[in-house]
């Protein structure tokens, strides 16, 4: 996936997609497209023929982050979290703050009571090795965001390691489905501030008005050390994880169980999650405009919104197969 690397290595948090959205708009080549007043980008793709039905495909731009509160005397930064970030994924981690490389720090362990206890974000602050508050300011201000510095890293068989696969997964993909010859129209959106409460998709979905909407993300997988059962939640290297439900979306019966019958049809690797759990850009598509059948197709993550998002290429190829079957066969549904 040839855009992967670049659009993970990019900072857009919530609100500031900025970079995101010109990397994706200078590879769109001659395809139509709008931003809209939000700043998502609303791409028309002509199909080999008009579906019977309108079609939608949707992935965030957007990534969990920080946004810098306030400047301290010493010339620390304090924060608060922007999208939900376990505070265990905080500390110790590399940040960068308008460029300049910065480490979240906290009072030392040596003086701590109880060590048992994690620090809470408000107790954390930013280092970027200013020497005062004077100095702190010449970079950053109050409002400015911070993201993981994370490398991009293949290893072991076929997995990857990167902040941000959640969701520049779903942007690349869509991006390399724009360059190929589909058998139907298609909108394709890219959307913003889906890690704050769905903000983007709404908004694009009642200008698109869509009657079946997918959206490509990236999920939760709990398949460690010593958990089993459907704790496991959903597996790396069992495939693309379609949803029947999640924590803001009852996703529409038919279109799940076809995405699982083409699946098995075909012979791609395809799985649910076991658990009720996260949500996605799906919970407000489906009531924008006059309601919308929404379908959500994720690739398993671990360590999702953390510096080292973890997940494996064939998951990844399975999700795009079963995407572009899903595209001929909806296009038919009237």
């Amino acid at each position: 996936m040839r855009y992967l690397k670049d659009l993970c290595l990019l900072g857009g948090t919530s609100g500031d997609e900025g970079a995101v959205r010109e990397y994706i708009i200078s590879h769109l080549g001659a395809h139509p497209y709008t931003v809209d007043a939000l700043g998502n980008i609303i791409v028309e793709k002509k199909g080999a023929a008009t579906p019977k039905q309108k079609i939608m495909l949707s992935a965030h731009m957007d990534e969990v982050g920080m946004i810098i509160t306030h400047i301290g005397e010493n010339g620390f930064l304090n924060f608060a979290t922007v999208g939900g970030i376990d505070t265990k994924a905080l500390l110790g981690k590399r940040v960068r703050v308008n460029g300049c490389l910065g480490v979240i720090g906290t009072a030392p362990v040596h003086l701590t009571e109880d060590i048992s206890v994690m620090p809470k974000p408000e107790q954390m602050y930013i280092d970027i090795g200013a020497a005062d508050k004077a100095e702190a300011e010449r970079y950053v201000a109050p409002g400015d965001r911070a993201v993981f510095e994370s490398e991009y890293v293949p290893f072991g068989d076929g997995f990857l390691k990167s902040k941000a696969i959640d969701d520049r997964f779903g942007c690349a993909l869509l991006l390399e489905l724009l360059e190929k010859e589909l058998p139907y129209d298609v909108t394709v959106c890219f959307c913003v501030m889906e890690e704050i409460g769905l903000k983007g998709s709404g908004a694009a979905a009642n200008r698109v008005k869509p009657d079946i909407a997918i959206v490509v993300e990236s999920t939760t997988a709990n398949d460690v050390s010593g958990v089993s059962g459907a704790d496991r939640v959903c597996a790396l290297g069992e495939g693309a994880v379609v949803s029947f439900m999640d924590r803001a979306t009852v996703y529409d019966k038919r279109l799940y169980e076809s995405a699982m019958q083409i699946a098995k049809e075909n012979g791609i690797a395809a799985q649910t999650k076991s658990k009720i759990a996260g949500g996605n850009d799906a919970g407000a598509i489906q009531t924008a405009a006059d309601g919308v059948r929404v379908l959500a197709l994720s690739v398993p993550t671990r360590n999702i919104h953390s510096a080292s998002c973890v997940a494996n290429t064939n998951d990844m190829q399975a999700l795009a197969d079963l995407l572009e079957l899903l595209l001929a066969r909806f296009g038919e549904i009237g």
